[in-house]
């Protein structure tokens, strides 16, 4: 069983992580390297405050934002049809639509990771009240799982089911298998979206979960929800957030909205592919495209 405590400065509790170099820095159209090592070898979240929301429309900021993120890294598609910038606000779609998506609904959403190395997101509106972002250092989790429970950390490093989301129209495969913690030449990876491994556990058509991934699973979540370990915080408008999907789980909560569909909450979403990534366990591979160190991978196929 692994017995060895991971030491790196990806490895942080809650409010530890707002007296990092890459927390509260103003905006900056210039800053990219500082910012490319901090999302990698660093905390792995970058905040940035003042992006110039008031010079622009809706529309222009969008793509203002797209061109920026684009000097980070390599945007991807985040559906069938290939567009680069998601919004995220609740677009009212019912829950039976297939179309739904937890970042277009207004719920609280699970701790999880995107199908990227990083993602940028920018704050256009924020809602009327809510809204909150949660994020948690995966090397603290795995820490921990290994001093409390190290057979469910055996577990989490060995392959889970996932079924294809309902939006991903352009890939083949109905399935893939990855883990959920992995290493490859000495270093580390999560990724974790439990909504298609449930998916897949309910299909009949594809393997059950075992009772100890199901524990496992709920003793990752139950130790990302301890008070202290999340960083909690609320991304106002201007406010530009992007983390490092192999070392952070992110979460929103619930939240209102505005009235008026000129004030709703909405966030631009980018999915970013690093030049400065890591190397990737190789069964990531049927998700992620190609594992090795600086490809272009992630994102959703297109048609």
């Amino acid at each position: 069983m692994f017995s060895n405590r991971l030491d790196s400065p990806a490895v942080w509790k809650g409010d530890e992580l707002v007296s990092r170099k890459g927390w509260g820095q103003p905006f900056s159209e210039t800053s990219k390297e500082w910012i490319q090592e901090e999302l990698e070898t660093g905390a792995g979240a970058v905040f940035l405050k003042g992006f110039p929301i008031d010079e622009y429309n809706k529309d222009s900021a969008r793509a203002a934002f797209e061109d920026w993120s684009s000097r980070i890294g390599s945007p991807l598609s985040q559906n069938e049809k290939g567009q680069t910038v998601f919004d995220v606000s609740d677009a009212g779609f019912g829950q039976d639509d297939p179309r739904t998506r937890g970042p277009n609904t207004n719920k609280k959403l699970s701790f999880h990771t995107d199908r990227s190395d990083v993602i940028s997101f920018l704050c256009w509106k924020q809602a009327r009240t809510g809204g909150e972002n949660q994020i948690v250092s995966s090397m603290h989790l795995f820490n921990e799982i290994a001093r409390r429970r190290p057979d469910l950390l055996e577990v989490l490093m060995e392959p889970f089911t996932y079924k294809r989301h309902t939006v991903d129209l352009g890939n083949e495969q109905a399935w893939c298998e990855q883990p959920i913690f992995s290493f490859r030449d000495d270093h580390f990876a999560c990724s974790f979206l439990r909504v298609l491994i449930n998916r897949a556990h309910n299909d009949p058509a594809l393997p059950d979960l075992s009772p100890a991934q199901i524990e496992a699973m709920d003793l990752l979540e139950a130790i990302a929800e301890e008070p202290g370990n999340a960083c909690h915080f609320l991304q106002e408008t201007g406010d530009v957030l992007l983390i490092n999907n192999w070392l952070l789980l992110h979460r929103r909560s619930a939240f209102e909205d505005h009235e008026d569909p000129q004030d709703k909450r909405c966030l631009f979403r980018i999915w970013l592919s690093m030049a400065n990534s890591r190397p990737l366990d190789p069964r990531f591979a049927a998700n992620f495209g190609s594992t090795e160190a600086g490809a272009i991978r992630g994102g959703f196929r297109t048609h």
